[in-house]
């Protein structure tokens, strides 16, 4: 019965510790200008476990720091699109886009030209 115990113990060690508190992951988020930067860092820190979110508005490249703990890069991508910003993997829903500044409208040719003068 004690081997049993240890072994129980041993493997919640092991799963528990294989987890990283500080995971880092860079994403790909569409976006034009710097409300779009707030937007996306704000609603990444809003998401339990994300302890750092930086986002480069030329290369659209989110960089984040989160405890796996807690979240995981698909709830991630989750939160930024509920705020309007499509990733590689998901969509932001039509109406959540529309409702941006019109200045924000990545999905159109004519603002993301706006935005590389």
């Amino acid at each position: 019965m004690k081997k049993i115990a240890v072994i129980v113990m041993m493997l919640f060690a092991y799963v528990s510790f294989g987890q990283n508190k500080n995971a880092k992951a860079s994403l790909e988020v569409n976006g034009v200008c710097l409300m779009c930067k707030e937007r996306i860092e704000k609603a990444c820190v809003k998401t339990k476990g994300v302890k750092s979110a930086i986002w480069n508005v030329k290369t659209h490249e989110l960089k984040v720091i989160y405890d796996e703990r807690k979240t995981n890069l698909n709830t991630i991508e989750s939160s930024v699109a509920a705020v309007g910003h499509d990733t590689k993997n998901l969509k932001a829903p039509d109406e959540v886009y529309n409702s941006l500044h019109a200045c924000c409208f990545y999905r159109n040719k004519d603002v993301q030209e706006e935005h590389k003068e």
